[in-house]
């Protein structure tokens, strides 16, 4: 299995002398995988919850991890007018109240995407316990859109034997995007596929259809996205409407769409909804062999990632080391 990539992002992520967020102390999981940082030197953190009683805690590995990592807790300290102001003047128009900014703190949720919102830390890791919605939900309020894009979404790096890496999305956000948010979808995916793995990114939108071979309202949609990145973002490699075998197939390529600049070399793959691009990232990791990292959270101004709350204390490593090369 081709892990060399993975390896390259812990080790370009140690270089960046960068501090990750982590508002899920009480997880043993996160606890792990921060003392990983820590010990291995790849980055500065700060974890949020009540340190006290996690030392009572009945649980032995964590009263230890705490203990460990004590000096990490974020009790207090903390600049609360500077956070409370940046909440409320984000959501004021949407009808939050000052207090009811200032109650949000208690949420280590919004407390964390505050926290890289305002430049205390640089990125923010989530999602061992909390749903994805709720992690969305306060990077949207808290930290907001990257600028010239209106859709948060996400991204699997997947690591195959004997080739490069290659990103898919969306194959958890999002379910049905319009032309609009499967353009955003294709932009931001092509720069997290830079960030990540520093190579030219290659897009293809993923159909049915290659070139018109099909009629139907999905593959018009595919194309109407693909002329909005383009025009959104002129210097993208990006083609479509393209079946999966002629955006990564450089002989079919040659039959189906002899005219297409990917050539059958597609490094990114997006895929039309979420019903194809999950069911593909599955079926590429347990038919294929690959290791998937992810989801990665893309779209938002600075960077908050989610976790699978069935992720292990690696996957925590990674998602941290992904959070810090996504803020370059």
């Amino acid at each position: 299995m081709d892990v060399d990539i993975i390896q390259q992002i812990r080790e370009r992520a140690s270089k960046q002398t960068k501090t990750i967020v982590f508002p899920e102390s009480g997880d043993p999981r996160v606890l792990q995988a921060a003392s990983y940082l820590v010990e291995e030197n790849i980055c500065d953190i700060k974890l949020l919850g009540n340190r006290e009683e996690l030392i009572s805690s009945e649980k032995k590995a964590v009263r230890e991890s705490v203990k460990r990592l004590s000096d990490y807790f974020i009790e207090e300290g903390l600049e609360r007018d500077l956070l409370i102001n940046h909440l409320y003047n984000r959501r004021k128009q949407k009808g939050i109240s000052r207090e009811e900014a200032e109650a949000k703190l208690k949420d280590p949720l919004y407390l964390g995407a505050l926290l890289v919102a305002t430049g205390a830390a640089n990125g923010c890791v989530a999602g061992s316990i909390a749903t994805t919605g709720d992690v969305i939900r306060a990077a949207i309020h808290s930290i907001g859109l990257r600028e010239g894009n209106d859709t948060v979404s996400s991204t699997f790096l997947m690591a195959l034997k004997n080739q490069p890496p290659l990103t898919y999305a969306d194959c958890g956000v999002v379910p049905y995007p319009n032309a609009e948010q499967l353009a955003d979808i294709a932009i931001e995916s092509a720069r997290t596929h830079l960030l990540l793995t520093q190579e030219k990114p290659k897009v293809a939108m993923l159909s049915f259809s290659t070139k018109g071979s099909a009629q139907h309202d999905r593959t018009e949609l595919v194309v109407e996205a693909t002329n909005i990145a383009k025009q959104k973002n002129p210097n993208l490699e990006i083609d479509g409407e393209l079946q999966f075998d002629a955006a990564f197939v450089p002989e079919v390529a040659q039959r189906k769409a002899p005219e297409s600049p990917i050539k059958g070399q597609a490094n990114v793959l997006i895929f039309p909804n979420l019903d194809a691009g999950n069911i593909a990232y599955k079926i590429t990791e347990r038919l294929a062999g690959a290791s998937a990292t992810g989801p990665i959270l893309q779209g938002l101004a600075k960077p908050m990632l989610d976790l699978s709350r069935g992720c292990s204390w690696q996957d925590i490593v990674n998602a941290a080391c992904v959070a810090i090369l996504m803020g370059e």
